[in-house]
């Protein structure tokens, strides 16, 4: 039996992005519809993507631990588990989400018809959280004026940081990710200095260099976010997007963050929240408040094809010893790098719809 293949976690950055949370209605007919959805949604993708192969359209479904439960039943990857809220100096907040959407393409247009067809297909089955359409700002800043994702892992990196092997081979090919909405208070940003800003940010604002460890506070927002276990540093990959409303002076920054253990991401926020020593908190919360936070589970698109098929989940997910030792998990699969969810035309359709 072939590894599980990959949803599009590590697509390409893109310019434009819709980040869809919805919760799942009660009713035995609705989780059947998001079952199904399941298997459609690779159908839908390639429908809305044909109409402009060079969009890069990709969507990643991914599911919170409640909806996991009743979904597809108690075998649940190892870490998946509510959003722990954190309460320091700032709140992490937690709020309600089963299943998040995240949708990316080049064109905003085709964001928004995927979007529009995954509602649609849904139905009464689910209710929207929170739908957030992000934009890509200038040179990949952040509305606070600081290039966003800098350190980001690339290639194969990016795959080791966030697709599960071995460690859960029953999910592997699989991959958490928590989303945090934050809203900044620019007005009171923008009256700091650039030096402060640099020193909260660790980083120059116009050409983007790292502060050196000399004069970077400890306290520095890429400071707290770097997470160093036996001497080795635990990446992620974000995916954050601006967004706003300058009618209501609403701006903020969309978090999303992939890894293949929520621990590495929970530790940055504990960091930031809390701090590194307790009390030595992320400076950058005073201008920036979490409005939201959900932690979701992004299992394999192999997976998510074989559960509108019916398979149960412990067939979808296992493997037997003798095919564990013919392949090399700790070295998980890419996903397709034309954004698709990498599982072909697995319904027969044809390509020209």
């Amino acid at each position: 039996m072939p590894s599980a293949v990959s949803q599009p976690v590590v697509a390409p950055l893109t310019r434009a992005a819709i980040f869809l949370v919805v919760t799942v209605n009660s009713g035995e007919e609705n989780e059947a519809a998001v079952r199904t959805l399941c298997g459609d949604l690779a159908a839908l993708l390639r429908a809305v993507g044909f109409r402009d192969l060079e969009g890069r359209l990709s969507c990643v479904m991914a599911f919170g631990s409640d909806a996991w439960d009743r979904l597809f039943g108690a075998r649940k990857p190892k870490e998946l588990h509510p959003f722990r809220e954190i309460k320091g100096r700032h709140h992490a907040v937690a709020t309600p989400g089963d299943i998040l959407f995240h949708i990316r393409s080049t064109r905003m247009d085709l964001c928004f018809e995927l979007a529009t067809q995954i509602m649609s297909r849904l139905g009464g089955a689910v209710s929207a959280a929170d739908e957030v359409h992000g934009f890509n700002y200038f040179d990949d800043r952040d509305l606070i004026g600081f290039v966003d994702g800098t350190e980001n892992p690339v290639d194969q990196a990016a795959v080791n940081a966030t697709i599960i092997g071995e460690e859960d081979a029953a999910f592997a090919g699989g991959s958490y990710v928590i989303v945090q909405k934050y809203l900044h208070d620019l007005t009171r940003w923008n009256e700091l200095p650039v030096a402060e800003q640099e020193r909260i940010i660790g980083r120059t604002k116009l050409s983007n260099i790292e502060l050196d460890d000399a004069v970077k506070p400890s306290s520095a927002h890429n400071a707290l976010t770097t997470i160093i276990e036996d001497g080795e540093q635990l990446e992620i990959v974000r995916d954050n997007m601006p967004f706003g409303d300058a009618g209501k002076g609403e701006f903020g920054t969309y978090f999303i963050g992939y890894a293949r253990s929520p621990r590495r991401i929970e530790q940055m926020l504990e960091n930031m929240f809390v701090g590194r020593p307790p009390g030595n908190y992320d400076r950058l919360l005073d201008f920036s408040r979490a409005v939201t936070g959900s932690l979701f589970f992004v299992p394999s698109a192999t997976f998510l094809e074989n559960v509108a098929a019916g398979i149960p989940v412990p067939s979808i997910a296992g493997r037997n010893s003798n095919e564990r030792e013919t392949e090399d998990n700790s070295k998980p699969r890419l996903s397709s790098r034309d954004g698709s969810l990498g599982i072909g035309s697995l319904k027969k359709e044809a390509g020209h719809e």
